[in-house]
């Protein structure tokens, strides 16, 4: 019997720019070449792709997910849930979860490490709104302006992909109002006023941005980032701080750890809240039960 991986591809074709199905010709190619058995289907949407996964799970493939870091996140769930493996071919504008993981980029390399990489296991976040079921999420979710910041590059088209998230977080930024925050991390209650809240299993997100730098994918904690309410022309300038991590150093940034973080927001309009590049709502008030995030320690197998 044969112990060359087997591989079921699904692609996200709107990810990059439209750039992930060229992304996976070369992979494939290469896969086949050393004796793999590779299966290519473009994402039918959510319903569908949950059956996709669970047929390549049962079939022993691993799933590899193709496109950003929604994809990913999306896949990550359903491929936990099923007990089985994922691969990650980065073809999307943040790649994050990719570059937290220190994955190749180019074609080649990429086909190597899927084919020779040890599987290793990775925690997941779960998000629980109140009254609602829990969704999986890989890298960090998160509530302020750089959710307002995220469904900005989620309408960009034109925009050069290098300055989406720095021209959307100067946006966000100049437009912003501080939120009221109540954040409980295993049981450990603060009220802030802030500017952004960051839950994170990753140290990464929007396009390379180091919002946690202390954060382990694998050590079963999450990171709560806090950045309290600054002056817009205070927060313009600290923004640079946030790609090598230094922000956390600044006084009115609080960084807490802990398994389980209840959250609460009330501002002038409803706070937005996302995950891995896509809404998940808005928080809820102050005066409601909290939504909640946990970490799910070990939940995913990853080729990483």
């Amino acid at each position: 019997m044969s112990d060359v991986r087997s591989f079921t591809f699904l692609v996200n074709p709107a990810s990059g720019g439209g750039a992930a199905p060229e992304a996976v010709v070369p992979v494939a190619r290469v896969l086949r070449e050393a004796g793999a058995s590779v299966d290519v289907t473009y994402s039918p949407g959510p319903r569908a792709t949950d059956t996709l996964v669970q047929a390549a799970v049962e079939r022993g493939d691993v799933v590899v997910s193709v496109g950003g870091d929604g994809m990913l996140s999306h896949l990550a769930g359903a491929v936990s849930r099923g007990g089985g493996t994922l691969g990650v071919l980065p073809a999307g504008r943040g790649n994050d979860f990719a570059r937290m993981l220190g994955l190749p980029s180019e074609p080649e390399a990429i086909a190597e490490h899927l084919l020779r990489a040890p599987v290793r296991e990775v925690d997941l976040l779960a998000w629980t709104p109140p009254g609602a079921s829990s969704r999986l999420v890989a890298g960090s979710v998160y509530s302020g302006i750089d959710a307002r910041a995220a469904a900005m590059v989620d309408r960009m088209r034109w925009t050069p992909q290098k300055l989406q998230y720095p021209l959307a977080a100067v946006r966000a930024i100049a437009t912003y109002q501080p939120g009221r925050f109540r954040v409980a991390v295993d049981g450990r209650v603060g009220e802030y006023a802030a500017a952004l809240v960051v839950v994170a299993g990753s140290a990464y997100y929007g396009k390379g941005m180091k919002v946690a730098p202390g954060a382990v994918v694998d050590d079963g904690l999450l990171d709560v980032v806090v950045v309290e309410a600054a002056s817009r022309t205070a927060l313009v300038r600290s923004f640079p701080k946030i790609y090598d991590g230094s922000h956390v150093d600044l006084p009115q940034v609080t960084v807490l750890r802990g398994a389980r973080v209840e959250l609460n927001a009330d501002g002038r309009t409803p706070l937005p809240v996302g995950g891995d590049g896509e809404p998940l709502g808005v928080l809820p008030g102050l005066a409601a039960e909290p939504a909640v995030v946990e970490v799910r320690p070990g939940a995913l197998r990853v080729i990483g």
